[in-house]
């Protein structure tokens, strides 16, 4: 079984056709599919011949409730705030980041990102999937000493040691890798990961 996990397409309708035309078995959309939640129809035409097999959580320039209806409407999976079971491999979603000097439709406070993080602790093997990444980490670095980030996520991954762990959101770490103990953090952007969960368990 095999997922791909990209993010911050930000209505880049070229690059999310080249994504969609990977082989996987479930895609994985991390947030910022559009800008300032403009563009819905032109992204959903791209992903709509694989409807059934795409799971959706807000960015920051969408909200929970936005992704909801965007998801009820062409038929997709929404993710934000729950997990899956596939083939023994536990994968959970959570959406939008950190409060933001534009104040976007999807962001959360410290503690609102705790709150929506507790009903993923024990879960095992765990991949987790976050549009923000983890605070002070390389995942997180927009340019030299800029970091925008959840500390709450950065608890998390610290304490629960999910397999994989990843991100979108810092659009100049695309790409980047990075290891928190046991796991492996990527921040996936519109270069996309493509996992196969064999590798989880």
């Amino acid at each position: 079984m095999k997922i791909l996990v990209f993010s911050d397409i930000h209505g880049d309708v070229k690059s999310l056709e080249r994504i969609m035309a990977i082989e996987a078995d479930l895609y994985f959309a991390a947030g910022d599919l559009v800008t300032w939640a403009r563009g819905f129809d032109k992204v959903a035409a791209a992903m709509k011949p694989k409807a059934d097999r795409v799971y959706v959580i807000p960015g920051n320039h969408e909200s929970p409730a936005m992704i909801e209806v965007f998801c009820d409407s062409y038929g997709f999976q929404e993710l934000h705030g729950k997990s899956i079971e596939v083939d023994g491999v536990w994968l959970a979603g959570l959406g939008c980041s950190s409060p933001t000097p534009f104040d976007t439709p999807g962001e959360y406070s410290e503690a609102e990102f705790e709150e929506m993080l507790a009903p993923f602790s024990g879960l095992k093997p765990l991949v987790a999937i976050c549009h923000s990444p983890p605070k002070r980490s390389k995942l997180d670095r927009a340019g030299e000493g800029q970091h925008f980030g959840s500390e709450a996520i950065r608890k998390f991954i610290e304490r629960e040691q999910p397999a994989y762990f990843f991100c979108g959101h810092i659009h100049e770490a695309e790409g980047v890798e990075e290891r928190f103990g046991a796991t492996v953090g990527i921040n996936v952007g519109k270069k996309a990961y493509l996992l196969d969960l064999a590798q989880v368990r």
